[in-house]
């Protein structure tokens, strides 16, 4: 017996191939991983391996980079 919950089970076949498609859609809407990863109770890990599964084109991760403009 496994000690995850049902929610936490890694979805396999069609069922995975669905929720990659769904997660995709709301990550190129503009939804962040972290935030797609709270609201489906899974880790932020295992959302973007579902992303990168589903052939998403990650976004950079923002902020300030060197050598750019400082302001």
């Amino acid at each position: 017996m496994t000690r995850k919950s049902p929610a936490r089970r890694l979805v396999s076949g069609p069922e995975r191939n669905r929720v990659a498609a769904e997660l995709k859609a709301r990550y190129e809407a503009g939804a962040s991983i972290r935030a797609l990863a709270k609201e489906a109770g899974r880790s932020y890990s295992g959302v973007h391996h579902l992303l990168a599964d589903a052939g998403v084109a990650f976004r950079s991760r923002g902020g300030v980079t060197r050598g750019g403009p400082a302001g």
